[in-house]
């Protein structure tokens, strides 16, 4: 079987998710064309040797509907005989389109394929795609779950008293989070992989003055009298500090085989050595990452030592941290450029997100072995291993 590694890796700075934002001018499809555009301009490849784009979307809605990908495509300009296609899988849509991507790859499908993802959450809202008074979930669910599902929010405070994440604890790694990502952009380990756009040149919800002390100011996000009742052991510490902001944005990456890679002149970034994707409880809904890391791990042959950094989705602090104390990873090789929390979270666009983040943070600093996962609403999780090329 063939090899997959990536050859290029780009995305756009992350605006607000709201009116004000500083991309929120700027149409979805536009946004994600800009990633597509940039990621052949700088590979030097033609976009007309590009067998698929495979892109991410949550919410496949007014702007964001009837496959937003083909038409960034179009509107990148590559020849319209590029087909694409557009994925959800909800926060996990993009790294899920890398590994059905990579996946094509080394099965012979593709010679070279981009995978990619965006989300304008301020021009299409999270939940736009549910119409008010409409169930997305059907009979069947509520007859499982009689006493029903429950908000993301409320599955993160669930995860902090399951495993005693103090609100303090969570605000500190929030604020760990901005610090690194500050000093990330401070040192220029972002240019390579930032694509400036209509003036914007870096992410807009990094606060390097952020302190445990401004965030302990913050009000719950979350809290509601019915779920009290209903979960008396949540102390209610899930605040918007601690949690991931929402956002605007695109990113991108080519894949293709090591031996295409050597007849096209591209330098590898990484090889995408192991995939894995698992479901969990829908309930605590967030917590995917931990059985997906172990999964991923031993379809690797590898162990959590073997691994000299990790991209865990900041949805909110408590999944990283239950994470962590699941897996005894070592916090200084997580995020080590910041997360979610500080450089935001524009959902379908998340998992090439991290992945950009991930590829040129191992080149940058010499790391073998590399691991990547995200939680994902109704409880699942995409995790995958990468490898030095």
């Amino acid at each position: 079987m063939r090899d997959a590694v990536i050859v290029e890796a780009v995305r756009t700075p992350i605006g607000k998710g709201k009116p004000n934002g500083s991309l929120a001018h700027v149409h979805p499809v536009q946004l994600l064309a800009h990633t597509l555009r940039t990621l052949v301009e700088r590979s030097g490849v033609d976009p007309a040797l590009v067998d698929d784009v495979i892109g991410g979307t949550v919410d496949q809605v007014g702007e964001q509907a009837m496959n937003t990908t083909r038409y960034a495509v179009l509107a990148a300009g590559f020849p319209d005989t590029v087909p694409a296609t557009t994925v959800d899988r909800q926060c996990g849509s993009s790294q899920q389109a890398v590994h059905f991507a990579a996946q094509g790859v080394m099965s012979g499908a593709y010679d070279l394929v981009v995978a990619c993802g965006v989300e304008s959450m301020s021009r299409v809202p999270m939940w736009s795609n549910v119409p008010a008074g409409k169930d997305p979930f059907g009979p069947g669910v509520a007859e499982r779950y009689p006493e029903g599902l429950v908000p993301q929010g409320i599955s993160a405070e669930l995860i902090a008293a399951k495993w005693s994440l103090t609100r303090a604890r969570m605000d500190e790694f929030a604020v760990s989070s901005h610090h690194k990502a500050a000093a990330a952009w401070q040192a220029g380990l972002f240019d390579a992989e930032v694509a400036p756009l209509d003036g914007v040149t870096s992410d807009e919800c990094v606060r390097p003055g952020s302190t445990p002390e401004i965030l302990a100011g913050l009000k719950p996000a979350y809290y509601d009298p019915a779920f009290a009742e209903r979960f008396p052991q949540i102390d209610w510490s899930v605040t918007a500090g601690n949690a991931s902001p929402i956002n605007d944005g695109a990113s991108a990456v080519l894949i293709t085989s090591s031996e295409t890679a050597a007849r096209l002149g591209l330098r590898p970034l990484a090889r995408l050595h192991s995939f894995a994707v698992t479901g969990s409880d829908p309930l605590l809904m967030l917590t995917g990452v931990i059985p997906a890391t172990e999964k991923v791990l031993r379809r690797a042959g590898l162990t959590l030592d073997d691994i000299d950094l990790f991209e865990i989705n900041e949805a909110f602090s408590s999944v990283v941290l239950a994470w962590q104390q699941e897996t005894g990873a070592d916090l200084a090789r997580v995020n080590v450029h910041g997360g979610a929390i500080a450089l935001g979270h524009p959902l379908g666009a998340s998992g090439t997100r991290l992945t950009t983040t991930l590829v040129h943070a191992m080149r940058e600093r010499g790391a073998r072995y590399a691991l990547q996962t995200m939680c994902e609403a109704g409880g699942l999780a995409n995790a995958m291993v990468l490898e030095a090329a």
